[in-house]
């Protein structure tokens, strides 16, 4: 096998692949030879773009469009990308996004079933229709973007989020039980990555504190996250099951 290639004759799904921590995800795992399926819902061009850059360099990739707070759709998705590589060798369920910020007690449940849907009833969805061609491919691999909101809780309005990364943390603990030995399935849990997430989400001056108070004296970047994505779709882990690996510069010391 070439060297940097560890994934090559693989195919992986990544779902939110168009900006942020998913592209740099599907940079990652394209540069170690797998097959991409970029999947976006609204940033279309963002993915397509992505695409046209990986096929420039030889690599094999595809636009997967999907709104996954729709079961159905999530489910649609893997099919359409098995169709076109015959096989599926990867999972990462990256897509997610807090919505809109809203205090618990003032929470309303219309918002709550959005988040919910978006963050963890896709994710299942996403997984369920993965399971049977990620047991034939013989190195399945499924991974799943957390938060450091799971372990320190949501803050400013960040609860309903928290609510459902902690659902994926739990859901990825049971199917690390009920997969193996044929499917691994790990997790990450990204602390402040500087994407466009929290250009969003967070102020300026909130990142510039998130910054202070890590440990290693910054936030950290989307393509650090990716590295232990790749490390964890490869046979490098082969013995890592039920792992929830933080990412976040020993903030969570603190």
């Amino acid at each position: 096998m070439e060297s940097g290639q560890e994934l090559a004759g693989r195919a992986a799904l990544v779902t939110g692949a168009g900006v942020g921590i998913g592209r740099a995800i599907a940079v990652s795992l394209a540069e170690a030879g797998a097959s991409i399926g970029v999947h976006c819902h609204r940033s279309v061009d963002a993915a397509g773009a992505l695409v046209e850059e990986l096929r420039s360099q030889g690599r094999q990739a595809w636009v997967l469009q999907a709104d996954l707070a729709q079961p159905e759709q999530a489910a649609s998705l893997v099919q359409e990308l098995v169709a076109l590589t015959g096989r599926l060798d990867i999972l990462v369920n990256n897509a997610g996004s807090p919505i809109a910020r809203s205090r618990l007690e003032d929470c309303p449940l219309d918002l709550w079933r959005q988040v919910l849907d978006l963050n963890l009833t896709s994710a299942l969805a996403a997984t369920q229709a993965a399971i049977p061609h990620l047991r034939q491919s013989g190195n399945g691999a499924i991974i799943n973007n957390l938060s450091l909101a799971v372990q320190t809780g949501g803050a400013n309005g960040a609860g309903p989020y928290a609510a459902a990364k902690g659902g994926l943390q739990v859901l990825t603990r049971t199917l690390a039980r009920e997969l193996a030995p044929e499917i691994r399935t790990n997790a990450i849990m990204p602390g402040v990555i500087e994407t466009r997430h929290h250009e969003e989400f967070t102020t300026p001056e909130r990142m510039e504190q998130y910054r202070r108070e890590t440990p290693l004296g910054r936030n950290g970047l989307a393509e650090e996250v990716a590295a232990v994505v790749r490390f964890l779709a490869s046979d490098a882990a082969k013995f890592v099951n039920g792992a929830l690996i933080d990412i976040n510069g020993g903030r969570f010391l603190r």
